[in-house]
């Protein structure tokens, strides 16, 4: 008996007692934790899910969490002089399979923390005379201040090492604009990148706020040389 089933973001074909490394999960090793999105199920029988088979569940224990292999991310720039290596171990974790359950399985509950909230709007006090007054006070400050989320988006990818995925994470995470990621720390920069994945972890940002600064203040010219006479948007 097998079954394809989706662990962290990724599909396995598993069987009892089969080991499997999976991408890094929450739980302590030694916890035991259930898939409840079963793909396909082979008992003797064949049965397809739509896209997962209601009350299918497979059941594993954590073994250890690990590191992964080294990888190495090596990139080059034709006639630019521009090399850059860097190494990778993705987080893994070590899984043991338990069981296969065909039907029965309850699923995960997912909708405590809807539940928690529920309750925590029961129990709110009802508001106050003085509450009631700040309410209506504050659709005026609102309306002052909406004007400044009309602001305009920059494109980002006028910075050297920017393309479209990597100014799509950052206008994600709010900075949509040169000036704000001129004055972006490189540490949140770079937890951006990491957050997205080992394709992202390897790029350098040390000279994109730099690049936003002249680019905000309107410097083309200026940005334009600087690029020119760098490599790659690295500075040495």
């Amino acid at each position: 008996m097998y079954a394809i089933v989706e662990i962290a973001g990724q599909q396995f074909k598993v069987a009892k007692d089969q080991k499997v490394f999976v991408h890094r999960l929450q739980d302590k090793e030694g916890s035991k934790i259930t898939f409840d999105n079963v793909l396909l199920l082979d008992d003797g029988k064949i049965t397809l899910g739509a896209p997962a088979i209601e009350g299918a569940a497979v059941t594993a224990k954590i073994l250890k969490h690990l590191k992964g292999d080294k990888v190495i991310v090596f990139k080059k720039k034709r006639r630019k002089g521009y090399k850059v290596k860097n190494g990778h171990r993705q987080s893994l974790s070590e899984i043991q399979i338990e069981s296969i359950v065909a039907s029965g399985a309850k699923k995960a509950p997912a909708k405590k923390v809807e539940a928690k909230k529920t309750e925590a709007k029961k129990a709110t006090p009802a508001p106050t005379v003085k509450a009631e007054a700040k309410k209506k006070v504050a659709p005026k400050a609102v309306a002052k201040k909406a004007p400044a989320k009309a602001t305009k988006a920059d494109d980002l990818k006028k910075i050297e090492g920017i393309g479209p995925k990597i100014a799509e994470l950052f206008v994600t995470a709010g900075i949509d604009t040169f000036a704000k990621l001129a004055k972006a720390p490189q540490k949140d920069l770079k937890a951006i990148l990491e957050a997205a994945g080992s394709r992202y972890a390897s790029k350098n940002p040390g000279s994109w706020p730099k690049q936003a600064k002249m680019a905000a203040g309107g410097k083309w010219d200026e940005l334009k040389k600087w690029q020119d006479e760098t490599k790659g948007g690295i500075e040495k």
